[in-house]
């Protein structure tokens, strides 16, 4: 039982620490401690609902249905290039340097700003749904590393909103936001560029 959860555990964090769109938002929210808890809650509970429905078959269905992958992959891509836009324009315009004075967004908008950056991501799908899944699927006790993959994901993002609040008032010289949304947008527009490769080369 316990090869099996930190099987699952170590194979999930592997996965879930590479840098990304979603990872690349709950930093930002952290350091703005704009409902960082909130997002890092999101982002934990999509994961182990992504995890488990691909432990239990989910992900034989979606490869079943590439036209569902293509419509998720160009909608992940629009809202990815539309938050690089965003965040490049604050990294260039004077307005963009006060991101840690600005008025807070509202919780609604933040949350369902979190819920675009995971759901739209086509990697989130093949990572918890089609990779940890297929790997839950040929263990004795699928359930057990399923809930390690899940682990990895709470103990993450916890450290990741967490860890980032605690560093927002070292964090608050208008240089350093620059250099963040610069480096936000260059991953967004990256992953962005990830993700229409390979059906931009089908054609």
């Amino acid at each position: 039982m316990l090869y099996s959860y930190f099987h699952g555990l170590i194979a999930a964090a592997g996965l879930i620490m590479a840098i990304g769109a979603q990872n690349a938002f709950v930093l930002a929210q952290g350091l703005r401690r704009e409902h960082h808890i909130s997002v890092a809650l999101i982002c934990m509970s999509c994961d182990a609902a992504l995890i488990l429905a691909g432990t239990f078959g989910l992900s034989a269905l979606l490869q079943a249905h590439p036209l569902a992958m293509e419509i998720t992959r160009w909608g992940g891509v629009l809202f990815l290039l539309l938050y690089a836009s965003q965040a490049l324009w604050r990294a260039l315009s004077p307005r963009g340097l006060e991101a840690m004075r600005a008025p807070a967004r509202s919780r609604r908008a933040v949350l369902l700003t979190t819920l675009a950056v995971t759901l739209l991501n086509p990697h989130v799908y093949l990572d918890t749904m089609v990779l940890i899944g297929s790997l839950a699927a040929q263990h004795s006790l699928p359930l057990v590393f399923a809930l390690g993959a899940a682990s990895a994901s709470i103990l993450w993002f916890t450290l990741l909103a967490v860890g980032s609040a605690r560093l927002a008032p070292v964090l608050q010289r208008p240089l350093t936001w620059r250099l963040i949304d610069l480096l936000v947008a260059g991953m967004m527009f990256t992953v962005a560029w990830s993700l229409a490769k390979p059906a931009l080369q089908t054609l």
